[in-house]
């Protein structure tokens, strides 16, 4: 079905973000530390990121800037996740995410959003 690069620096929320797409049919790879999300992407080749927006003294805003702004990760969707941010004003912005959710989700809702950013383009 895809595989899928959850990067969030709570470790409980990684191990229900992958129970949960596993459960789903995806293969997952999770991530607690976003210095290494770029060498990540290159080794396993995700077809979708989940990022977080706070990720200890890194912003996940940045890092999918960064994703965004490369030509050999650019395609890749970006959803970012955050229990404190609304990031509506920068979804139209230079290296915005694909699509946003916020903390706590509601499990039905990631699985639509994974699926519509999953989803071929017609």
């Amino acid at each position: 079905m895809g595989r899928i690069l959850a990067v969030d620096d709570d470790n409980d929320i990684l191990e229900v973000l992958q129970f949960i797409l596993e459960d789903s049919g995806y293969e997952v790879e999770t991530l607690s530390d976003g210095h290494y999300l770029l060498d990540t992407i290159r080794k396993k080749a995700p077809d979708l990121i989940l990022l977080d927006i706070m990720l200890g003294s890194m912003d996940g805003r940045e890092l999918c800037k960064e994703v965004k702004n490369q030509d050999s990760t650019h395609n890749i969707p970006v959803i970012l996740i955050s229990a404190s941010h609304n990031i509506s004003n920068a979804m139209n912005q230079d290296g915005a995410p694909n699509d946003f959710i916020a903390k706590p989700f509601d499990i039905n809702n990631l699985l639509a959003k994974i699926k519509n950013q999953l989803r071929p383009a017609a």
